[in-house]
C-alpha cells in the first residue's frame, strides 16, 4: 500500500510545521498513509510550490495549501475514497 497523502514541506516553515501536526492527526485517525517531501531538495518541485508551501495532495490532486484544515483534508480523503 502506498502513501495516498503527500505534505510538500520545506525546513524552518512554521506552517510547514502546524501542516504537519495535521496531516499526522488526520491522517492516524483515517488510518490513511503519508509521507513528507522536502520541496527544496528537488529544484523542479520548488519552482512549482515556491511559497506556497506547505501544499497537501490526496492521490495525487492538491487540496490545500498554506494553512491545512483538519476537515477538509478528512473530506477529500472521504472524496477520493468514493471516487
Amino acid at each position: 500500500m502506498s502513501e495516498r497523502v503527500v505534505l510538500y514541506s520545506r525546513q524552518g516553515c512554521h506552517l510547514c510545521d502546524e501542516g504537519r501536526g495535521v496531516v499526522q492527526a488526520v491522517c492516524a485517525e483515517l488510518d490513511v498513509l503519508w509521507t513528507e517531501v522536502d520541496i527544496d531538495a528537488d529544484p523542479e518541485l520548488k519552482e512549482r510550490y515556491g511559497d506556497e508551501v506547505p501544499v497537501v495532495a490526496v492521490d495525487g490532486e492538491t487540496v490545500a495549501f498554506w494553512r491545512i484544515e483538519p476537515t477538509l483534508l478528512a473530506s477529500a480523503l472521504a472524496k477520493h475514497d468514493a471516487d
